[in-house]
């Protein structure tokens, strides 16, 4: 081995060690440095016009679109999660105090249901609802403490959430003045083909905008719509069910019927039918069109993953990352497929004329 190749192996352990220690030290504030990236590429569109009609003038530009995005993403986002503590220490106190009862609901329901089914539900071994009953009532006790007690610690994180806050913020603002720069450095020490590093940047763009833009924008609107309908119906902690439908939305193929569609049903086997022909019939045309009518819009065609690999991909990125994982698992899903598409590219070889 001669001296330059020991060199270049010595250079490439201390690249590997001083990048490994440096992911390690960003580790405790990963969450704003992700949002940081993730808002840098969603408004980069916006500080391209802003350059523009500012004349280049980059700080001022990079500050105006970090103004749009604290207005339209940032601190709506801090409003709703204010609310929904809220909710959930109410919710609490009402489950406590028994004033709300989930497990009596669900041996109503039980009991309202025809005879066949309650047959059936007694010939698959569910008939004994008691212990399924008591688990949810302990979860939903639990879910709404949890909330609850979140009230109660804000004060004690809140040093660390204005810290991680702070740090995304000024990232973000380095990420839209510098960050044609930055990808340009990034392109560059990648050992690939120009046109494969061309190709990844361009999913990563698409599939950050895709998620983001088009997913987390309908989630929003069916968690809004959701909430409404609930809160005109009279539904107790609709704000709540609202972020529930939101969450449940980003699920493929189960969306937010998993929770307007049961209270639809409770409505209509409790008498209660105006209140369940109206919620069965809003929840399918209007918030189950908002799928089938915003996704292609705001997603593209081109952009578009099979929903089975969506939903697998998003449930373990939550399960993983938390709740950042939403964003996380489908574009590690999407990176491996074009990674894969690339490679199985290079492998085949061109076919001879003749």
């Amino acid at each position: 081995m001669n001296e330059k190749a020991f060199q270049h192996k010595i250079f490439l352990a201390l690249l590997v060690v001083v990048t490994v220690a440096f992911i390690w030290i960003l580790l405790p504030f990963y969450g704003a440095v992700f949002w940081a990236i993730i808002l840098g590429v969603i408004f980069a569109p916006l500080q391209r016009r802003m350059l523009l009609k500012l004349r280049w003038q980059r700080n001022l530009a990079a500050l105006c679109t970090l103004g749009v995005c604290l207005l339209i993403a940032i601190l709506p986002v801090i409003i709703i999660c204010l609310l929904l503590v809220q909710e959930g220490a109410t919710l609490y106190k009402n489950i406590e105090s028994g004033q709300l009862d989930i497990s009596s609901y669900l041996m109503q329901f039980k009991t309202l249901l025809p005879p066949y089914f309650r047959h059936l539900l007694d010939h698959l071994g569910m008939g004994d609802l008691n212990g399924l009953r008591d688990k949810i009532a302990k979860a939903a006790l639990q879910g709404s403490q949890y909330l609850a007690t979140q009230a109660f610690t804000v004060g004690q994180g809140t040093f660390d959430f204005a810290a991680s806050f702070f740090i995304m913020l000024y990232l973000l603002f380095y990420l839209l003045r510098d960050g044609t720069d930055l990808v340009r450095r990034v392109r560059m020490a990648f050992p690939l083909a120009e046109h494969q590093k061309r190709r990844l940047q361009l999913k990563f763009n698409r599939v950050v905008r895709a998620t983001v833009k088009g997913n987390l924008v309908m989630a929003v609107v069916q968690g809004i719509l959701g909430g409404l309908i609930f809160w005109f119906l009279g539904i107790p902690s609709a704000l709540l069910w609202a972020v529930v439908m939101a969450f449940s939305s980003l699920l493929p193929a189960i969306g937010a019927a998993i929770v307007w569609a049961p209270v639809a049903v409770y409505f209509l086997l409790n008498g209660m039918i105006w209140q369940g022909v109206v919620l069965g019939l809003f929840g399918i045309f209007v918030i189950g069109l908002v799928d089938t009518v915003l996704r292609p819009i705001l997603v593209g065609k081109d952009t578009r993953m099979p929903d089975y690999l969506i939903l697998i991909s998003t449930l373990g990125g939550i399960a993983v990352f938390g709740l950042n994982g939403f964003v996380i698992g489908p574009l590690i899903a999407a990176l491996f497929m074009s990674v894969w598409e690339i490679f199985i590219e290079t492998k085949q070889t061109p076919r001879l004329p003749g």
